[in-house]
């Protein structure tokens, strides 16, 4: 019988795995390295070894009412994209709110995760800690769960370039950066166009003497901001825009997508297009980049191909003289030190998983790894239900299918049109994988039944954004607030607006009022974006 969790981190993952093992009834022990929760979202100035580490001015790519835990909104005032203070904040918010501190040891750093001699009967496992004292100490779980992330070893690829040795300037990864105050009036390349690289880029542009951003794929680029300065992800992420894409052709999708994206500015001509459609990977998120290329401040590269000096020469035979800095923003390696090799069954060394929460080779499946993922999507809300999921599976009220159906499973994923298959493997389709989860948890939202009892509801879940109160409407931890949290996600998205109200009788069209503001929300109006809408009509001639 499971009672005791173990576990490994204090971030957003791991606060969420603590409150819902509560929840369940269970004794959560959770071991945090540092000496305060929020992990990655936690700023710290100086990086340090094996722990997570973010710039001074990172904003979250998705937007408040997307990405908080299923039974906790975040404060309406908040802005709807926060700068990683603010996340910070609500972190704290709900760690009081919940009581979660009082389970967490600070400063314990986990050195081992190893089965009990006994596992296959009891399904334990001996966790070893070093205290801040250095004090070595053995604990007995019935389960543990992965909360310490994958952004804590960067990959830094210098022996793939030539002349890197010799380079005069000063070579970095992401993980090192903080802000731009030591690139003023420098020559500094950027390499990888991922989030971080296009932010950085955008960062130093403006104060360095110039930037460059080189890219060996290219990416497709996209605002914060969709139709009438809502949030892209409110506007996006929604039950019916999840069906068409399902029903209409891959390529109609893909041709009116990346249409609309060229007609606001086109990736060719700014040197960004990719090699890949828009929908086979994910997009990066960033409002300045196609403005900085616009102004020369950011000029596009070829893939970086070495070093001569104080030159940089690219793919393509270009070189770039007296050349400063180079950051490498080229990801991260996602290892776990402190667990059992065996449980490193990819053919690249790394965690194997199915579903991306449960190693196949685990029997009874008493340890899940959270948040080793990638989703068109957030992350929080994504972990919160791979945390349902898991400790339902740790007390038996779900069940796994066999080994070689898991490992099936995984490795159709190798063949998905990635550059790299440890990206591939990583890959989740947001809404099908939250429903997925939740129908192994019994909370998958039921349509039918909404329709029939609750057509108000039903309009709002089907037709408005998937906000994770929805997995909090029905079944084991249904949450009494999660309808109204429903009906009310549109006056948190415009409540950080209402800093200078404008009454409606001044705009001469009726376009400016409030009540026009509020209309976003309304489930009939704001049914898709508009190049979706484009799509209907395409497929109805």
């Amino acid at each position: 019988m499971v009672r005791r969790v173990a576990v490994v981190g204090a971030g957003s993952s791991g606060l969420a795995c603590i409150k819902i093992c509560v929840d369940e009834g269970l004794e959560p022990v959770c071991f945090e390295s540092s000496d305060d929760i929020g992990g990655l979202w936690n700023f710290r100035e100086t990086p340090e070894p094996e722990r997570t580490s973010i710039y001074r001015s990172l904003v979250v790519n998705t937007s408040k009412e997307m990405m908080c835990f299923s039974d906790f909104p975040m404060p309406a005032d908040y802005p709807n994209f926060m700068h990683n203070s603010q996340l910070l904040q609500y972190l704290r918010l709900y760690a009081e709110h919940f009581d979660l501190l009082r389970y967490i040891n600070f400063q314990t750093t986990v050195r081992s995760v190893l089965q009990r001699p006994d596992f296959s009967l009891s399904g334990q496992w001996e966790v070893v800690t070093i205290n801040k004292n250095g004090q070595e100490e053995r604990h007995i779980f019935d389960a543990v769960l992965v909360c310490s992330g994958h952004y804590t070893h960067p990959t830094l690829p210098l022996s793939d370039f030539q002349g890197h040795e010799t380079f005069s300037g000063r070579c970095l990864h992401s993980w090192e950066y903080k802000d731009a105050d030591a690139f003023t009036g420098k020559r500094v390349v950027v390499v990888g166009i991922g989030n971080s690289g296009g932010d950085i880029a955008v960062e130093i542009s403006r104060s360095a003497e110039k930037t460059f951003l080189s890219t060996r794929q290219g990416a497709w680029v996209m605002g914060r901001m969709s139709t009438n300065g809502v949030p892209l992800d409110i506007a996006v992420i929604k039950r019916i825009n999840n069906v068409l894409f399902q029903l209409l052709p891959k390529t109609l999708v893909n041709w009116v997508a990346e249409r609309a994206l060229n007609n606001k500015y086109d990736h060719r001509l700014y040197g960004l297009k990719p090699k890949h459609r828009l929908m086979e990977r994910k997009p990066i998120i960033n409002d300045d980049l196609p403005g900085r290329i616009l102004q020369g401040a950011i000029v596009m590269k070829h893939n970086l191909e070495g070093f001569k000096d104080s030159r940089v020469v690219f793919e393509d035979g270009t070189v770039e003289e007296n050349i400063d800095a180079v950051v490498f923003c080229t990801g991260y390696i996602g290892k776990f030190p402190f667990l059992p090799s065996t449980l490193s069954e990819g053919p690249y060394e790394e965690v194997t998983l199915y579903k991306r929460v449960f190693p196949p080779s685990l029997h009874p499946p008493t340890l899940a790894v959270m948040g080793l993922f990638q989703a068109k999507g957030p992350i929080m809300p994504t972990v919160e239900m791979q945390a349902r999921w898991a400790v339902k599976v740790f007390l038996g009220q779900s069940r796994l299918p066999p080994k070689e159906k898991m490992l099936d499973v995984i490795e159709k994923y190798f063949f998905l049109s990635y550059p790299c298959p440890r990206q591939a493997v990583l890959q989740v389709d947001y809404i099908p994988y939250l429903d997925f989860m939740a129908g192994e948890v019994g909370v998958q939202p039921k349509l039918l039944r909404l329709f029939l009892r609750d057509p108000a509801l039903w309009a709002k879940v089907f037709f408005g954004p998937c906000t994770p109160y929805q997995y909090r409407l029905s079944g084991p931890g249904n949450w009494s607030g999660a309808r109204q949290a429903i009906f009310t996600q549109w006056e948190r998205v415009a409540q950080p607006f209402r800093t200078r109200e404008i009454p409606e009788n001044t705009s001469k069209f009726g376009l400016g009022g409030t009540r026009c503001r509020l209309s976003l929300g309304d489930p009939v109006k704001n049914i898709l974006p508009h190049w979706v809408l484009m799509m209907i009509a395409v497929c109805a001639i």
